[in-house]
């Protein structure tokens, strides 16, 4: 199994969204982190069909993206989730399996095991109007894998889910990858963290980094610093670097954990970087200035 890409762009006007983006997909979770703009969800939309690239190819098994078939190895829950509200929870999954042209008996059993695998099968004849934002997102996780898809792709997949139907998802997404291509896009770290195989780090357009934690971990090391100072140091220091922490000590010493190329004042010690800091150091708004 594998979905490539190969030197994808996209154009808006004189604006580039997706610069040479290459990319080989096998089985396994990938985690797209970048900030809002950094070309995400155009990335997404291309590799579902949904754009057309300015330039590039994307090819799954040597099918292209505008083929049928490739179609029906796709799952896709888009940022935007569209619903009808007059739905019932069953009544949708039922009208989205027909639209991919599953038979009645098997979308109807299918539909009853994502809706318990995504905690709603006792919201099953609700209307979707009366239901939460997060409930909402679950339903959309539940109609994105109906055709039991190849390539699953989910931009922004756990906004409005609480962290424990977050790390319930999380474990749904892990099964899940085992053998196929899922593709996640989302703001919230520790959801790359904890599953994704590869991460990829995009910005501007741009694939900048792709490996797994531990290597793209490794692109920041040496450049996490650790410091207790008192407040008026303390400000001077959180107007020039990214603070990832910072936290009252006493009346007079504040405690910063920071993002900085160069050691940042004397007393700052070099610590092991985290993923979360990986993204404040490419996408904090210091370093955008």
């Amino acid at each position: 199994m594998e979905l490539k890409l190969d030197r994808v762009i996209k154009h808006y006007g004189n604006k580039i969204a997706c610069d040479r983006i290459s990319i080989n997909f096998q089985s396994g979770v990938y985690g797209l982190l970048g900030a809002n703009g950094a070309g995400k969800t155009t990335l997404m939309r291309i590799m579902c069909g949904v754009l057309a690239p300015t330039s590039g190819t994307i090819r799954f098994n040597n099918i292209d993206v505008s083929n049928e078939d490739y179609r029906d190895a796709l799952g896709y829950l888009p940022q935007d989730f569209g619903y009808y509200p007059e739905f019932s929870a069953l009544d949708f999954l039922l009208y989205i399996a027909a639209l991919k042209g599953l038979p009645k008996t098997k979308a109807r059993e299918k539909a009853w095991e994502l809706l318990e695998q995504v905690s709603l099968e006792k919201e099953a004849k609700r209307r979707i109007k009366t239901f939460s934002g997060g409930m909402k997102q679950r339903l959309g996780i539940a109609q994105s894998m109906l055709n039991d898809p190849q390539i699953l792709i989910l931009d922004e997949p756990t906004a409005g889910l609480d962290p424990k139907e977050r790390v319930r998802f999380r474990n749904l997404i892990s099964r899940l990858g085992t053998d196929r291509i899922v593709l996640l896009s989302t703001h919230i770290v520790s959801d790359i963290e904890h599953i994704a195989n590869t991460i990829l780090v995009m910005k501007d357009g741009q694939l900048i980094h792709q490996g797994t934690r531990d290597e793209i971990i490794q692109t920041i090391d040496c450049k996490v610093w650790e410091c207790t100072l008192p407040q008026s140091e303390a400000d001077i220091l959180c107007e020039r670097y990214p603070v990832i922490n910072l936290r009252q000590e006493s009346t007079e010493k504040i405690f910063l954990r920071l993002v900085s190329d160069e050691k940042p004042c004397t007393s700052a010690l070099s610590v092991q970087a985290t993923l979360e800091d990986l993204y404040l150091y490419y996408f904090s708004e210091v370093n955008e200035q």
